[in-house]
């Protein structure tokens, strides 16, 4: 059943040295378009009725109070429905948090990054880490009662004690969710340039998993649940939209770029702004390129992202069962009481090998 859909704002503030997202630097006409290109690939889909909007990119908070309100006109979304913003501190003031509510954002997403002024340097994050604190105090003083922070971590020369202290001021925050991914080296980036001309170093892997195991532990102390490999909830707040990917649901993706899965068809949509504009203004949707998922694609989809979801898990069927009990022997799943396989503590560690054994 499809009742989420993901909209991709391609617009930044600058491009952050480890960043490879599809974003771009816009002027206020720039914002005016794309939005209006927006609506009317909006109109080109049946009028579903959705649980969850999710606007991403990119930095969706430049876009104007207004222009985020005349997106959610075009959708039917259901009570209670979860509208998520992705936020750049240095982009939102306590106005615009007022605004974005009544426009209809009901859960704002802040990308913190690093509390550690050396590492946002690093990043190339404009915001300071007060600016970051100040963006969160701002939200919660606005009226927003369901707010994740975007944390990274096995940065450059980065140590334990350094991701302690961005623990510490995370649970000193106390947000109802956060996420925390450890850097990527992608390819084209001036990280990865800079790993290649020998002034960065990747981060040791034993060290990787010493601040994995303590982001586990510390988030445990502190009552969150580690629901998801790089994400964490208190009681009753995991990510309704996100969620919707690891349990291998449909959903629309909407904007330059955007990833979708409609009607057994993963989809992408254009990567330029000109081929973007050309199909939404003769009324063809804005598709790249397209994927059919078979019914055994679709199996092993299920399990993969499935496993994602750490406390629930799957419930394989068929030869599946006889790998998971293999996987559960060797110590990366445990079995569950409903008959449902779930990653070990060990499996979380090493989840992209157990992952590989369905491909």
């Amino acid at each position: 059943m499809l009742n989420g859909v993901y909209i991709h704002i391609p617009f930044c503030l600058n491009k952050c040295a480890y960043c490879d997202f599809l974003s771009f630097k816009s002027t206020t006409v720039d914002r005016d378009e794309y939005v209006n290109a927006l609506i009317k690939e909006i109109k080109l889909y049946p009028n579903f009725s959705y649980e969850s909007v999710y606007f991403g990119g990119g930095t969706p908070s430049l876009l104007s109070p207004s222009q985020v309100k005349s997106i959610l006109d075009n959708f039917n979304i259901l009570p209670k429905g979860e509208v998520t913003l992705e936020v750049n501190p240095k982009t939102v003031d306590f106005n615009k948090f007022i605004q974005f509510k009544e426009a209809g954002i009901n859960r704002i997403s802040i990308g913190i990054q690093s509390f550690d002024e050396s590492n946002l340097k690093t990043l190339g994050r404009l915001h300071s880490s007060k600016e970051g604190e100040e963006a969160y105090l701002l939200a919660r003083k606005a009226g927003f009662k369901n707010i994740s922070l975007d944390l990274m971590f096995s940065l450059p020369n980065q140590t334990i004690d350094n991701l302690q202290k961005d623990l510490d001021k995370l649970f000193s925050l106390h947000p109802e969710h956060f996420s925390i991914y450890s850097l990527i080296w992608e390819e084209g980036t001036e990280f990865f340039k800079k790993l290649e001309k020998g002034e960065f170093k990747e981060t040791d892997n034993e060290l990787e998993a010493s601040m994995y195991e303590l982001i586990i532990s510390q988030a445990k102390k502190h009552g969150y649940e580690h629901y998801e490999i790089s994400n964490f909830a208190l009681p009753g707040k995991r990510a309704l939209h996100n969620t919707k990917y690891w349990k291998n649901e449909e959903y629309l993706g909407l904007g330059l770029g955007a990833s979708g899965y409609y009607k057994n068809i993963r989809y992408k949509n254009n990567l330029t702004f000109n081929d973007y504009y050309d199909k939404i203004q003769n009324g063809i949707r804005p598709i790249l390129e397209e994927e059919f998922v078979s019914e055994k694609e679709k199996e092993i989809y299920e399990y993969i992202l499935g496993l994602r979801i750490i406390p629930d898990g799957i419930f394989p069927k068929g030869d599946y069962i006889a790998l998971c009990d293999s996987l559960v022997k060797n110590g990366n799943l445990i079995k569950k009481s409903q008959n449902n396989y779930c990653l070990s503590q060990r499996g979380v560690l090493i989840a992209n090998d157990v992952f590989n054994e369905f491909i």
